[in-house]
């Protein structure tokens, strides 16, 4: 029954402009940028807030993923679908996270943002990223994969880490669907704890708009505008290659799928416009699994792609290596010939899935990239560390919109996307809001 949820919509709808989360957090981010450029002392200060708005979503990540995919793993009649929708989400994380970084590849080649530079790495101050070559030295594939296994079913949701979430959630809710019955009650509080959750992840998107505040106050305050325009030639052809790669690569998987991509991101604009403000894609990821259950996608798929892909399918963060990696080469007048860069493009595959989950992972990812192909200076990455956060953003966005439409067209492949409640999100009939009791009273 889809009636009550388009009628609630429609009464969201009809608030004052001033209401909505996007016009806030919209607003928090123009008076944060005006406030870092005219008072950069008390921006900088301002990091905190920020920060502290980061936390308080982290805190509610864990107990969302481990609700969202026990319920729906253990709700599955059949367990072998469970293999599938894996499976077919890591076909498309791994065909898509290649196609990036090529993309990134060929318009570096074409474009040549780093040509005519000419700076000798001998030069350049590698004290500010000797940090992050440190972090990438311990990144590797092996540590990766037996991170994912938690030291203590207690130590994992302690820690926070999605993925390590995610395994235990997994494992439990493949136990819960094995026992059958016996586990009905187990599973019946697990679903009922969901509404609690989500209602308590509505709560804190009301603070949203003062955490983009602080987060974007802090960055153009410590970092200037005019840092950007340094090197905005690299920064304009990031931003240039990824809205490419969203608009016309995703756009057509979206369009062979049945839905336009301009859709689905007005759909999500109020998470997109969150991990503009903050640079962080953690702070919307709980905003993101509820709107696209909301939108029809089934809850076991949207357990298992969304979190899963957090880690895997970051097309953005491919773009960003080895348009930057070509950038310092060419900065550096260090000639790489055709197979020297498909050894970086290889490297890039496996480094960033070592590195994923990692604070400040695109810049680790990098460093651990430019280590294993020495023809390019790690040097070289003190030309771009001063954007880096500025690039972290696109690299955020680019990361959710991918992650976004492959949650819908593995729920496609399954036949477990609801094309009612689908169309109605897209049509714009649906807010998508954090409203999971009125989801369920009207099912």
């Amino acid at each position: 029954m889809i009636a009550p949820i388009a009628a609630d919509a429609e009464t969201r709808v009809k608030l004052p402009f001033y209401r909505h989360l996007y016009v806030q957090v919209l607003t928090a981010i123009a008076a944060g940028i005006l406030l870092g450029h005219y008072y950069p002392q008390l921006g900088t200060s301002l990091q905190p807030l920020g920060d502290a708005f980061i936390k308080l979503v982290r805190m509610v990540i864990a107990p969302v993923i481990f609700l969202t995919v026990t319920t729906g793993i253990a709700g599955m009649s059949d367990l072998k679908k469970f293999g599938r929708v894996v499976g077919k989400a890591f076909i498309y994380f791994l065909t898509f996270s290649t196609l990036a970084l090529i993309v990134g590849l060929i318009v570096s080649n074409v474009v040549q943002p780093g040509a005519g530079m000419h700076i000798n790495p001998a030069t350049l101050d590698t004290k500010a990223v000797s940090n992050y070559a440190a972090q990438a030295h311990d990144a590797s594939v092996v540590g990766f994969l037996m991170n994912i296994i938690p030291d203590t079913i207690v130590g994992a949701f302690a820690k926070g880490d999605i993925l390590q979430v995610l395994f235990f959630s997994v494992v439990f809710g493949i136990a819960l669907g094995a026992v059958g019955d016996r586990g009905r009650p187990v599973v019946d509080f697990l679903q009922a704890l969901t509404t609690p959750i989500f209602r308590m992840v509505s709560i804190l998107m009301k603070f949203a708009p003062i955490g983009a505040f602080g987060a974007m106050a802090f960055t153009i305050g410590k970092y200037g505008i005019g840092t950007i325009a340094n090197l905005a030639f690299l920064i304009g052809t990031f931003y240039l290659t990824s809205i490419f790669f969203v608009l016309v690569v995703l756009g057509a998987v979206a369009r062979y799928n049945g839905f336009s991509i301009l859709a689905l991101i007005r759909y999500i604009k109020e998470e997109l416009l969150l991990v503009l403000g903050t640079s962080s894609s953690e702070a919307a990821l709980p905003g993101l699994m509820n709107k696209m259950e909301r939108a029809g996608c089934k809850r076991s798929v949207v357990g298992l792609v969304i979190p899963t892909g957090y880690s895997f399918n970051l097309d953005g963060t491919n773009i960003y290596m080895t348009l930057a990696a070509l950038f310092i080469a060419q900065a550096t007048d260090t000639s790489l010939s055709f197979g020297d860069q498909i050894l970086l493009l290889l490297v890039a595959m496996l480094s960033s899935k070592g590195a994923a989950g990692i604070t400040g992972a695109g810049f680790i990812t990098l460093a651990a990239t430019l280590a294993v192909v020495p023809s390019v200076p790690i040097a070289g990455m003190a030309l771009i560390l001063g954007i880096d956060r500025f690039m972290s953003e696109c690299r955020a966005l680019t990361n959710f919109v991918g992650n976004a439409v492959a949650t819908v067209v593995v729920a496609r492949w399954e036949n477990e996307l609801d094309q009612t409640k689908f169309a109605a999100a897209m049509a714009g009939k649906l807010t998508g809001e954090i409203d999971t009791p009125a989801l369920q009273a009207a099912e």
